[in-house]
């Protein structure tokens, strides 16, 4: 993988780390329930114009737009919402990859090795230190629903293998045409058209317009920028080197909460944080295989993955902290 890759990788940490104080700015006017409504309405409008097809199943893309965009950040803005750290936040979603092996193993019947059921086993153990040290300090159900996003997040991924899309990308923008019209319903009977009607018409407060950058960001920097970069390197290099650098995600978001908003770790949960990175690092490494001599024709284009009469053959993509 080259340098520039390398940087480019980082670089879509940095910008999905950023991405939960964007969201707790947004999250400080607009309610929760609507702001998911509106975060993907702002994508979905353009994607139907200007987006081709996905050329996807329509019921794996309905899956993928109800897990990864309905139910995770459902659950995550209200858990946010409700008083879960923006940095907190960033680490407890890393357990969508294991829930991810779990479903592939239940649903898909994916072969599950002894590394990843060791690298899941010391990530929920790292998370149970997490909720611990959350129930002796605040509230635990802020953690609990932060969790539930990550198993929608799961949900999600399921559909999305099951959909192989040839454009991943236009995949991930197609899916926001699910979330909106369910997400603005849900927040019409539950906050009521009175909080709706004066998140959009209250912008004199200075708070508002931090909001609304916040919006943009999560659209704009974490959304397309960072998928986007995401999806190009993930076609030009192995899975297996990509995707540790979303681990990269949580680093990135507990520490800019703890420089910008002031959010504390205790001791024990940085150990919780240290064993959840850990186990999802060490559950997502490729096994090691035999070495070959190289011939003609087996290597892809970038020196690869091998090419068959429908292109270069794809590996499970473990998947990565996008918010």
């Amino acid at each position: 993988m080259p340098t520039r890759h390398r940087l480019l990788a980082v670089v879509v940490a940095l910008l999905w780390g950023l991405n939960f104080l964007a969201i707790d700015a947004s999250l400080a006017h607009y309610p929760p329930m609507f702001l998911v409504a509106l975060r993907f309405a702002v994508l979905a409008i353009p994607t139907v114009f200007l987006v081709p097809w996905p050329g996807v199943p329509v019921r794996w893309l309905i899956g993928y737009g109800v897990g990864f965009g309905v139910l995770q950040f459902a659950f995550l803005y209200w858990g946010m919402a409700a008083g879960m750290p923006a940095g907190l936040a960033s680490l407890v979603l890393q357990m969508s990859g294991p829930f991810t092996v779990v479903l592939g193993a239940m649903f898909l019947r994916e072969r599950v090795t002894g590394r990843q059921v060791a690298g899941i086993l010391v990530a929920v153990a790292g998370l149970t230190a997490v909720g611990w040290q959350r129930a002796e300090s605040a509230a635990l159900l802020p953690f609990l629903l932060t969790l539930a996003g990550a198993f929608g997040w799961a949900i999600g991924n399921v559909s999305n293998r099951l959909a192989q899309p040839r454009n991943p990308l236009h995949l991930v923008l197609w899916m926001s045409v699910v979330p909106p019209l369910p997400m603005l319903a849900v927040s019409w009977f539950v906050e009521g058209p009175d909080a709706i009607r004066t998140s959009l018409t209250t912008y004199d407060d200075p708070a508002a317009w931090w909001a609304v950058a916040g919006l943009a960001y999560t659209v704009l920097l974490g959304t397309v920028v960072g998928s986007g970069l995401w999806t190009w390197l993930m076609t030009r290099h192995p899975a297996g080197v990509v995707a540790p650098f979303s681990m990269l995600v949580p680093v990135v978001g507990m520490s800019s909460a703890w420089l910008v908003l002031g959010e504390e770790v205790t001791p024990g949960e940085l150990v919780g944080a240290l064993l959840v990175v850990g186990g999802v690092l060490w559950g997502s490494r490729p096994a090691r295989r035999p070495s070959a001599v190289a011939t003609v024709g087996d290597a892809g284009p970038d020196g690869g993955a091998p090419t068959g009469p429908e292109g270069p053959a794809r590996e499970p993509v473990p998947r990565s902290a996008a918010v």
